[in-house]
């Protein structure tokens, strides 16, 4: 199961194995807070991408296709699935700070799939 967190969120027993998937580290957050048991950075949408997106809502229907579209040809998919694989539950943190129109809600739905 996956499930999506901002990293700015406490830390919690329920979360899992976590794993921060934004390609860049998210500010004023130390790696100690952070909690996290490894940094993907590989499977977050690339930066033209996520320049595109600019957490606009206008733009969400249009950046899921888009980032659905890399992730069928992104290899660090792969390792995402061994993890959901290895344990119940895997939180993919995220530094955004919509909870509802983020990349972490598209990933979660692309590995669902």
């Amino acid at each position: 199961m996956f499930v999506v967190k901002r990293v700015y969120d406490p830390a919690s027993a329920g979360d899992g194995y976590r794993v921060l998937v934004d390609r860049l580290w998210p500010r004023g957050v130390s790696k100690e807070r952070a909690g996290l048991d490894e940094w993907l950075k590989e499977v977050a949408p690339s930066p033209g991408l996520r320049r595109w997106f600019g957490h606009e809502a206008a733009n969400f229907a249009e950046f899921t296709a888009r980032y659905d579209f890399e992730l069928a040809e992104n290899p660090a998919v792969d390792r995402l699935r061994a993890l959901g694989r290895e344990h119940p539950t895997v939180t993919l943190l995220i530094g955004a700070r919509d909870p509802v129109i983020n990349h972490g809600v598209v990933l979660a739905a692309f590995l669902a799939r």
